[in-house]
């Protein structure tokens, strides 16, 4: 019998810019990492080194990413479920079943269970929560140097004043997810660029 259970979680779902990213983490039983809990309760600081202590500790973990251009197409709740799925696919060895946070689960060949706020009650979705939260802030960091004007570094996508500010003068870029409203109804008034 396998044994192994998965923690899947996404992060930036309700951005409105990058990609959506999600991780899947198998823990150990004892695992001996302290200070787990729900990535947005930790300092960016706190969780860097709980990402890293993740990564070294668990028995397998892995990324999953779906891009701007397939959110746009599919819809943000499809793209985070594939995200999901590809996170939970590259994982080796493959577990039996998969802890995902949430109502809604990708389908995958592995037992599923869905847990509401399971981020911040079952530790393998917690350590997945953090993997996926420093990896999406290290990309859109990453992404602010093609984007400077939009501050992509500070907000990471999310619809903060000054995100919104940026839209408003500048207009979308190729980041931006032209699904969502305020991207879109901007997209009448101003071009979208694909670099500043």
């Amino acid at each position: 019998m396998n044994p192994l259970c998965a923690g899947v979680d996404e992060v930036g779902r309700g951005c409105l810019a990058g990609p959506v990213y999600a991780a899947a983490v198998i823990l150990p039983e004892r695992h001996g990492i302290e200070g787990l809990r729900d990535s947005k309760q930790l300092t960016p600081r706190r969780r860097e080194r709980l990402a890293e202590e993740i990564r070294r500790s668990a028995l397998a973990w892995a990324l999953g990413i779906a891009s701007v251009e397939e959110i746009d197409r599919i819809n943000i709740l499809r793209a985070s479920l594939l995200a999901m799925s590809r996170a939970v696919q590259a994982l080796a060895p493959q577990p039996a079943l998969c802890l995902v946070d949430g109502t809604q689960a990708p389908a995958l060949t592995m037992a599923v269970r869905t847990v509401v706020g399971g981020d911040a009650s079952e530790e393998c979705i917690m350590a997945a929560s953090i993997v996926a939260k420093v990896a999406r802030d290290a990309e859109l960091q990453r992404l602010d140097g093609q984007f400077p004007r939009y501050g992509f570094a500070v907000h990471k996508g999310y619809a903060t004043p000054q995100h919104l500010q940026a839209l408003r003068s500048l207009g979308p870029c190729a980041l931006h997810r032209m699904s969502f409203a305020p991207c879109a109804q901007s997209s009448g008034q101003w071009p979208v660029v694909s670099g500043q």
